[in-house]
């Protein structure tokens, strides 16, 4: 293709973004030639595409990405957080060719060849300030020509979205694995591992390297289960702790994971982080709702309740537990969002387990919650048995 028919392409803008509150947002397709559904949200995040694509948290969801020029370090294969991307799109303003000494892809490349459509030229802006006041809405990205805007309207409308869904099932590893000490290598990871002297079961609802490479650099030996694993499977393995991951979509929605987790309560000690942070929240007795327009990026501001210190979290959630939900004598609120006051962390009164709802593993940041890790451990030797 030539530069004159490139610049065409761009003028023309013939692709498009149709929502379910019947806004059309027109633009050009970089990524794969294909329509797709999916709930729209927008990332305040300044840098780290790769990873916000690659993490299995959003799948189902069309990312719209806030800072304006993207595409500038390209892909490689150290910041992946999964092994693919797994968005359901991605809406930018402006898309750069790559310049940068460790990309090993272009993003426009990496898209097409993950199957994930894309379009540029978007006014982001616009459509931010159209989340923020409407919330998340449900919508249709339209790359092949073949349906009109007021058709893809119609189809947004009568998408079901993925509320009581399980968005699980699609991320999920197909059987177990143990994560492997080759990852010191990986970007991130120092060259000498503490030992590997407590054993750790993993439950995978869609869960980031990075979590993993944090776990073991806290001496944990993690394997990796698949989602629907039963309580009895896992205890059996005599872990001497277990984590309930990151993953996509409604919690309620998640084939056994609150029975598991009532399961295994008590028995050995318990950690979790966003969406294994809202499973334990069932688990414990409590609810979880949709929030308006979600928390997607980097500078979300959460307050340590028993020190009073503030923190800037990386965050990627639609679902929270509900505060007048929670049964004081059961949980203790441990850490709120200081933009909204929802709840991002709570421990248990009753039996050693932990968890948070932002992401302290964040990559490439920002590291203030990283802490969170070595209390993982902590909690565990000081209930092991």
């Amino acid at each position: 293709m030539t530069l004159q028919e490139k610049w065409k392409i761009q003028r023309e803008r013939k692709a498009f973004l149709a929502l379910a509150d019947g806004s059309i947002f027109y633009g050009y397709s970089m990524g794969a030639p294909v329509d797709s559904f999916g709930e729209v949200v927008f990332n305040t995040s300044l840098s780290g595409y790769e990873e916000i694509l690659s993490d299995p948290s959003y799948a189902g969801q069309f990312v719209t990405l806030t800072e304006t020029e993207i595409g500038n370090v390209g892909v490689n294969s150290a910041d992946m957080e999964s092994e693919k991307f797994q968005a359901a799109g991605l809406l930018v303003q402006q898309i750069n060719a790559d310049s940068n000494w460790r990309s090993e892809e272009s993003l426009v490349n990496a898209l097409k060849r993950f199957g994930i459509p894309a379009l540029a030229g978007i006014d982001t802006r616009a459509l931010t300030l159209l989340l923020r006041e409407k919330g998340t809405v449900k919508g249709f990205i339209c790359t092949s020509g073949k349906v009109t805007p007021e058709e893809g309207v119609a189809k947004a409308k009568a998408w079901n979205g993925l509320d009581g869904i399980d968005m699980v099932e699609s991320v999920t590893c197909k059987k177990p694995y143990e994560f492997s000490d080759d990852f010191a290598s990986d970007f991130g990871m120092p060259k000498e591992l503490p030992p590997a002297d407590l054993k750790l079961v993993a439950y995978d609802f869609g869960i980031k390297k990075n979590i993993l490479r944090n776990l073991r650099m806290q001496g944990f030996r993690v394997t990796v289960v698949p989602a629907y694993t039963a309580a009895n499977d896992v205890l059996a393995m005599k872990p001497d702790a277990v984590f309930f991951s990151n993953g996509p979509g409604d919690p309620a929605g998640v084939r056994d994971a609150v029975q598991n987790a009532k399961a295994i309560l008590g028995k050995v000690p318990v950690m979790g982080i966003c969406l294994g942070h809202q499973i334990l929240g069932l688990a414990n007795g409590a609810q979880t709702g949709r929030l308006k327009f979600g928390h997607h990026g980097g500078n979300h501001p959460v307050k340590f309740l028993d020190t009073g210190r503030v923190m800037v979290t990386s965050q990627n959630h639609n679902f929270a537990v509900l505060e007048n939900s929670i049964d004081s004598e059961i949980l203790e609120v441990t850490h709120v969002n200081l933009n909204d006051q929802s709840i991002e962390g709570f421990r248990s009164k009753k039996v050693p387990m932990i968890a948070v709802q932002f992401h302290p593993e964040a990559a490439p940041g920002p590291h203030d919650s990283n802490p969170f890790f070595a209390e993982c451990r902590k909690l565990v030797l000081e209930n092991k048995r």
